[in-house]
């Protein structure tokens, strides 16, 4: 199973840590609260632009989960669970709505055939493709802002 992304890059959790650190000042509270207003945009941007094309912003979180997998064209329900930090019996109740509005297709795979993955169909295919294309234009947008407020924090 691959490492969460707070233990891939090291990011420290809330009451965890290596000694005393130094007070934060103002202005650092200031960038951080802009950071997350920031996030906040761009999330209330993303969910109005599933729902725009028919999803829930879960629904759309998997299906980019599902495409965006390192290295795989085809999920289990807990590779699924593990990256959207869901529980797996959540994550099969998932699939089972992205399957009835055929978004995934479920199939065998083929090193264990009592194994289940799931992959998009072309419907999501085509879906995922334009959320994604909005989706990196106003990353593309915001990154001016975002890297400006990370380059404050440092």
């Amino acid at each position: 199973m691959s490492k969460s992304p707070r233990a891939a890059t090291g990011v420290a959790q809330p009451g965890r840590g290596s000694g005393r650190k130094p007070p934060l000042r103002k202005a650092e509270y200031e960038i951080l609260a802009e950071f997350r207003y920031t996030l906040r945009h761009f999330l209330d941007f993303s969910g109005g632009a599933a729902t725009a094309l028919g999803l829930t912003p879960q629904q759309h979180q998997a299906l980019l989960a599902i495409k965006g997998y390192p290295g795989k064209a085809a999920v289990t329900p807990g590779e699924l669970a593990e990256r959207l930090a869901i529980r797996h019996n959540t994550a099969v109740e998932l699939a089972n709505r992205l399957a009835a509005q055929d978004l995934i297709e479920r199939r065998p795979a083929p090193a264990d055939r009592r194994q289940v993955l799931l992959a998009l169909t072309p419907t999501a295919e085509a879906k995922l493709a334009a959320l994604s294309a909005s989706h990196r234009d106003e990353l593309r947008r915001l990154r001016p802002v975002l890297k400006a407020l990370l380059d404050r924090l440092s």
